[in-house]
C-alpha cells in the first residue's frame, strides 16, 4: 500500500500503482470526470500515470493553470492528428501550449494552408475529439525512435531526437496518431468540446532564420462551448483596443521597412505623449531618491563578456560593430546593467554612501526574430525605465519594499488595477540558474 497526501493534509491509502484518477474516483465520480492532470510531488503528470510510492498529490482541473496547459497541449496533438488526416505526408515540428491556447508548427510541403482552411481543420478536430480516444504514454529507446522517424523521412523529429538522451524519450498516442512528446496529457479527447483555430503565421524551424520557414497554426480549446463564445467576445473587444490599431488611428507611432523591422518611429503626437509619461516617471523617481544617469547606445563587446551578458544573450543581440582598430568591437546596447555598474565603480564608495539608486530611460537593442515582432510589445529597439540599486545587505529588504511602493504608485496613477507580478531568485545551489 502507498499513502497519498492531498492538499488539505488528509491522507488516503491505495494499492501501489494506483493513478490520480483512482484517487479522484474515491472522492467523487463528478471530480474524476473533471480531472485533466495531476501534480505529484510538485511535478505535473498524466492523471492516468501509475503512482509507485508515497506521494503528495494535487488533482488538476480546468480551474488550474496547469490543467489548462495540459488541455491545450493535448489539443495541439489533436490538431496534428487532424492535419495528418487532411494532408497526408505533412511533417510536424513542435506543438506546445502557450499562455492562451496552443500552436503547432508544420511543414505542409507543396500544399499551402490558408485562413480559409481553418474551419475545415476545426471540424475534423471536433470529429476526432468525439471519438473519446484515450491518450496513452509509451517509453521508447532512442534507437527505436530514430528508426521510426528515419522510415518516415521526418527531419524535424530526428532533429529533436538529437538533443534527447536515451531513457528519457516517450511517445504519446491517441486514436491513430502518435507523436514524440514528454507529456503530460488529458485522459482522453472527449474533454475537448469547443475548438477555434485563430490564425496562421510563419515560423522558422528552431527559431533560426537559416532554417526552413514552417506554417504555425494557433488555436484554443475549451471544455464548454459557452466558454469559447465568451472568449471570442473578449477577443473582439480586445481588437478594438489593440495598440497597433489605436497607434495608427491616433497617429502616435509608425514603422518603416526602410528604417527596419521592429524599430518604431514616434510621430509628433506620440512623442509628446511619451515625453509626458517620462516626465511623470522622472518626478516620481527623484522623489523616491533615484539619481538620473545617461549611458551610450553602444558599448564595448568586452563589457558584456565581462558581465556575462554576452554568453547568455549574445545570440539575441545584433552582430558586433567592428572598427578599424584590430580586435575592437562594439555592440548595440542590449541592456543597461553593466553600464550602471561601471558608473558605480567610477570612484571609491563608502558603505555610508549606500543606498545608491541609478535610474535611466535607456534605449536598448535586441535582435528579435522577425516572426516574433508585434507592434510595440515585441520590438528590436525600445526604451525602458531601468534602475539599478546598490546597497548593504541589511538594506535589501527595505529597498525592495520601496521599489514595490514606487511601482504601486505608478500603477495607481495610470489606473492599472489588475496585474500579476513575478520575482526571480537565484538558485542557492546552482548560481547559474534563476527561478521565477
Amino acid at each position: 500500500m502507498i499513502k497519498i497526501t492531498l492538499p488539505d493534509g488528509s491522507v488516503r491509502e491505495f494499492e501501489k500503482g494506483a493513478t490520480a484518477l483512482d484517487v479522484a474516483k474515491s472522492i467523487s465520480e463528478g471530480l474524476a470526470r473533471n480531472v485533466l492532470a495531476a501534480k505529484i510531488n510538485g511535478e505535473v503528470v498524466d492523471a492516468f500515470r501509475a503512482i509507485e510510492s508515497d506521494a503528495n498529490l494535487q488533482l488538476l482541473t480546468w480551474n488550474d493553470d496547469e490543467g489548462k496547459e495540459t488541455m491545450w497541449h493535448s489539443s495541439a496533438h489533436l490538431l496534428a492528428e487532424a492535419l495528418e488526416n487532411l494532408y497526408p505526408g505533412i511533417k510536424l515540428g513542435i506543438g506546445p501550449p502557450i499562455e492562451n491556447g496552443f500552436y503547432y508548427d508544420v511543414d505542409s510541403g507543396d500544399t499551402v494552408i490558408t485562413e480559409g482552411d481553418l474551419v475545415t481543420i476545426e471540424k475534423k478536430m471536433i470529429e476526432l475529439a468525439r471519438q473519446k480516444n484515450a491518450y496513452s504514454r509509451k517509453e521508447v529507446s532512442k534507437a527505436e525512435a530514430v528508426a521510426i522517424y528515419q522510415e518516415k523521412g521526418d527531419e524535424y523529429k530526428l532533429d529533436l531526437l538529437e538533443g534527447l538522451e536515451d531513457g528519457n524519450i516517450t511517445f504519446y498516442t491517441q486514436g491513430n496518431f502518435t507523436d514524440l512528446c514528454r507529456g503530460p496529457h488529458i485522459p482522453n479527447t472527449s474533454f475537448i468540446k469547443a475548438v477555434k483555430l485563430l490564425s496562421l503565421a510563419g515560423a522558422y524551424w528552431r527559431g533560426d532564420e537559416k532554417n526552413k520557414q514552417l506554417t504555425r497554426i494557433y488555436g484554443i480549446t475549451f471544455p464548454k462551448a459557452k466558454e469559447l463564445t465568451e472568449h471570442l467576445a473578449l477577443l473582439e473587444e480586445a481588437k478594438k483596443r489593440d495598440h497597433r490599431k489605436l497607434g495608427k488611428e491616433m497617429e502616435l507611432f509608425t514603422f518603416s521597412q526602410k528604417v527596419g523591422q521592429g524599430l518604431p518611429l514616434w510621430l509628433p503626437k506620440g512623442a509628446q505623449l511619451r515625453e509626458r509619461l517620462e516626465n511623470f516617471m522622472k518626478r516620481a523617481q527623484l522623489k523616491a531618491g533615484y539619481l538620473p544617469v545617461i549611458t551610450p547606445h553602444i558599448g564595448s563587446k568586452e563589457l558584456y563578456v565581462t558581465s556575462g551578458h554576452y554568453e547568455k544573450y549574445g545570440a539575441d543581440s545584433f552582430q558586433p560593430i567592428k572598427t578599424p582598430n584590430e580586435n575592437e568591437e562594439f555592440l548595440l546596447k542590449p541592456m543597461n546593467c553593466p553600464h550602471h555598474c561601471e558608473i558605480y565603480k567610477s570612484k571609491p564608495r563608502s558603505y555610508k554612501d549606500l543606498p545608491i539608486r541609478y535610474a535611466e530611460f535607456g534605449t536598448v537593442y535586441r535582435y528579435e526574430q522577425s516572426g516574433e515582432l508585434h507592434g510595440l510589445t515585441r520590438v528590436r529597439g525600445f526604451t525602458q525605465d531601468d534602475a539599478h540599486l546598490f546597497c548593504r545587505p541589511e538594506q535589501v529588504e527595505d529597498e525592495f519594499k520601496k521599489v514595490i511602493d514606487l511601482v504601486l504608485y505608478v500603477f495607481k496613477a495610470l489606473k492599472f488595477e489588475e496585474f500579476t507580478a513575478q520575482i526571480s531568485l537565484r538558485d542557492k545551489e546552482d548560481l547559474s540558474l534563476i527561478h521565477i
